[in-house]
């Protein structure tokens, strides 16, 4: 794989439409510092930007995914410190705002802001040892990076307040029974099957992929009837595009379509 920018908290490479970007602070289990944090924001705009990258994996390493927030940098601060500094807002979001397809691949611990950034993904692929949980309330706070919001809507409420008020930790099978991750597969097949499914997206057309996700968030985000008319809004759209029509020509010339993400 070849290197988008050098970094400090993070590695991004590029594998043909793919990115993979890997937190890389093995030391403290992949604790979300700052400067990560800005970093991945870094990261995002560049791959953003770039029309020959059309799907973001991001993971951790066999230990953790991310073990959650660097708590040494928020122990002492004050109301008007985490204020200022917007925590959790729109830099700690930017995954969530990304318009192209991501895929978390979550092996060891996603916990607090880990379980969060992966939540922030489109599909969460787990490893064996995957272990997901909100333990902020352990701590003295809540979570803050949308845990309370995104596992309620992918869980449900009594799960979610379940692991929100306890601070529990759920393994990759519970959590896939509870609607949250995507499949678990063997620890060691994690991120080739994560560039499997991610060649798999970036084989189709990145225009329709991303108008695909923004049907499905609607369903998060309004009433069934605006999601409808989100879904019907966006379905028009793709006939404006060439890789309807190369895409329907394939299909009854019964060959493999050509897309060119126009």
């Amino acid at each position: 794989m070849d290197r988008i920018q050098d970094f400090n908290h993070i590695i991004a490479e590029r594998q043909g439409a793919i990115a993979l970007i890997t937190f890389n602070r093995p030391k403290v289990l992949n604790a979300l510092c700052t400067a990560l944090i800005a970093e991945l924001e870094t990261a995002l705009a560049l791959i953003e930007a770039d029309d020959s990258l059309s799907v973001i994996v991001v993971t951790g390493n066999e230990k953790a995914f991310a073990a959650g927030a660097d708590i040494t940098e928020m122990a002492n601060s004050l109301f008007t410190d985490v204020f200022a500094a917007d925590i959790g807002g729109p830099r700690w979001q930017r995954l969530a705002n990304f318009r192209k397809p991501a895929i978390a691949a979550v092996a060891g611990y996603a916990l607090g802001g880990g379980c969060e950034i992966a939540l922030m993904c489109d599909i969460i692929l787990a490893a064996d040892n995957a272990k997901f949980g909100q333990p902020e309330i352990t701590i003295g706070t809540i979570p803050g990076w949308g845990g309370s919001q995104r596992l309620t809507r992918a869980i449900g409420k009594y799960k979610a307040m379940d692991l929100i008020l306890t601070g529990r930790q759920i393994n990759a099978e519970e959590a896939e029974r509870a609607g949250m991750v995507s499949r678990i597969v063997p620890l060691a097949d994690l991120v080739p099957e994560a560039l499997k499914l991610a060649e798999k997206i970036a084989s189709l057309s990145a225009p329709i992929a991303m108008l695909a996700r923004e049907a499905v968030d609607s369903a998060l985000e309004t009433t069934l009837s605006e999601g409808l008319k989100a879904e019907r809004r966006l379905f028009h759209a793709s006939f404006a595009t060439q890789d309807q029509k190369e895409g329907m020509a394939a299909f009854l010339e019964k060959r493999p379509p050509a897309f060119q993400n126009k």
